[in-house]
Parts: structure tokens; sequence; C-alpha cells
């Protein structure tokens, strides 16, 4: 059970989480920082450059890690933090290029609980709160044991609290739930949308998102 405490605060989360669906406003900065940058240090997301500092993917910051400790990326902006180990001392990264250009298919994503909640903002798509990934589950929108398959279009980020209350039911079995957006593949413009909405959220992001916006300041 839930204390009082946690409830008030997932209602004011979720009093916070402006859905683009149905009254038309978008998710706040605010937002993007609570769902996606309230995470342990080393899954904090670090922004993947090109090696022509084109933007192409978003990873936790242990991966970034790696592979700037392997040679085939090298920091382009810092967090601030730095990681102490026994025998060396690392800058966390915030921004990472890959030393060797790598031809990005225009296809879309592997389908993973990361990518959906990453399409999902790390919100309830059926109460609108907004947690972090580890306080999130995955919803069949159709229940597997009523037909339902693991698909982009039948997988939602979901709390816990809307999972128990949906149980196996259908939608349209339900009168006080409805998903807040239709459920769709992670395309290559989503993948762009994502990394411009946590870039407003992080100003060392900017300047390898905004290019228009520096080119005309």
């Amino acid at each position: 059970m839930q204390s009082a405490k946690m409830r008030k605060q997932k209602q004011r989360l979720s009093q916070k989480c402006h859905s683009t669906h149905g009254n038309g406003r978008v998710m706040t900065e605010l937002d993007v920082r609570v769902g996606v940058f309230r995470q342990p240090a080393m899954q904090t997301p670090v922004l993947v450059l090109n090696a022509s500092y084109e933007p192409i993917n978003i990873c936790g910051a242990r991966r970034a890690l790696v592979l700037v400790l392997k040679g085939v990326a090298r920091t382009e902006e810092e967090q601030g933090a730095v990681l102490h180990a026994a025998r060396v001392h690392v800058a966390m990264p915030s921004v990472i290029r890959l030393l060797d250009y790598r031809r990005i298919p225009h296809q879309t994503r592997a389908l993973s609980r990361k990518n959906i909640l990453l399409r999902d903002r790390n919100c309830c798509q059926y109460c609108s709160v907004v947690l972090t990934a580890g306080e999130l589950t995955l919803d069949h929108v159709i229940p597997r044991s009523r037909g339902g398959l693991s698909t982009w279009e039948n997988l939602v980020a979901c709390c816990h609290d809307c999972n128990r209350r949906k149980g196996n039911q259908l939608l349209h079995e339900l009168t006080e739930m409805k998903l807040q957006r239709g459920p769709r593949p992670f395309s290559l413009h989503t993948s762009r949308h994502i990394m411009r909405m946590i870039g407003s959220a992080d100003p060392s992001w900017r300047r390898y998102l905004y290019f228009e916006s520096e080119s005309a300041a």
C-alpha cells in the first residue's frame, strides 16, 4: 500500500505532466527532468554524436563511459560530476562523440523496455504521472492472455497502480481508463524530437541540437 505522502506526490506530478493528447499542451522541461534526469548517476542520459557531430542516439552514462574508456568515443561535454575509481578519476560525460563515422539506417529502433519508456517520456500512458524508469512497468494494451502481442502498437509505459487497476481487461471494458495517445513505433522523427525535448532541459546539449537558432544568433 502506498503512503499518503507518495499518493500526494504522484498527484502533483500528474498535474505537471501535460500530454499532447486532448488538451493540446506539451510536456514541460520540468516533466522531462523529473522523468528522465531523476535517475541514478550511472543511468543519467548522455547524448551520442556521430563523428560528424550529428546527434544519433541517447544512452546511459555507464554505456557512455565504456565507449570513452575503450577509445570508441570522446567526451565533448561533461556533467560536472566525477567518477572516483581505485586508480583513475573520470569526469562523467553529458555529450560524447564517436571517433569513427557510423552509417545510421533509417529504420525504427529495436523494441525494448528502455525504448518504450523513452518513446513515452517516462510518462504513464493512462494517468499521465511522470516517474523514473525503475518506478514504471510496461503494459500490454490488449493483454497477452487475450491475444495481445508484444509490439510497438500494443506496449505502453504504465505506473504500477494503473497496471494493477487495468489487470486483464480491455480498455472498452473500463470506464475510468483510457490511453493518453495511441502508441506508435519509435521512428527517426520520434528520436530526434525526444533528443530536442531532453536537450531543452540540459544546456550542454543545446549547441548540438539547435543549429538553426545558434547560426541566427
